[in-house]
């Protein structure tokens, strides 16, 4: 399978907040914009691989700021990893000042899994990832790091055999292998 570079997977989603989708403060609910995330992260996942693709984790959630309502939000999604059958989708989202300058400021971040499927839901293979710039590369290298803790947490994977995390945590015993 030919690599792709995640600007193909770059998926753009623009909302207003309205008074429906906030809380007693104001702002907007944090189930909300998860469901946003998910839905812009999804296709994202599915224009790298072009499958039907299904959330496997949500891996990290950070709320930065919160989102007032009348904010105009951008959430900004590529694919930064993929593995055999599973993506990971890096989410970035942001709000528009109110002084109608333009400026935006990182209000919240995530990072979901996919996993592609065919039409009987069995995982299929998924196109491998070719990062171009600085960030992308950043987010690739840490993706495997993040695979390796959530595959020990989750007792899938013994720590000693997590070669990533020890070359993180012990950079002078990464050339030993166990």
């Amino acid at each position: 399978m030919k690599a792709r570079t995640p600007s193909e997977s770059l998926t753009i989603m623009t909302e207003i907040v309205l008074p429906n989708d906030t809380n007693n403060l104001k702002n907007l609910f944090g189930g909300q914009l998860l469901s946003w995330m998910d839905r812009c992260a999804a296709i994202s996942a599915h224009r790298h691989c072009r499958r039907i693709v299904v959330t496997a984790t949500v891996n990290h959630v950070s709320f930065k700021h919160p989102v007032p309502q009348g904010s105009i939000v951008t959430l900004e999604a590529k694919v930064s990893r993929a593995f055999s059958s599973s993506m990971e989708v890096c989410v970035d989202v942001f709000i528009e000042d109110n002084t109608g300058q333009g400026h935006r400021i990182q209000a919240n971040e995530a990072i979901y899994t996919f996993v592609a499927v065919d039409q009987l839901g069995g995982p299929i293979q998924v196109p491998p990832i070719r990062p171009e710039t600085e960030l992308e590369q950043k987010r690739y290298d840490g993706a495997l790091r993040r695979k390796q803790l959530a595959l020990i947490l989750s007792g899938k994977m013994k720590p000693e055999e997590a070669s990533e995390l020890k070359a993180l945590f012990f950079p002078e015993n990464a050339d030993k292998t166990s």
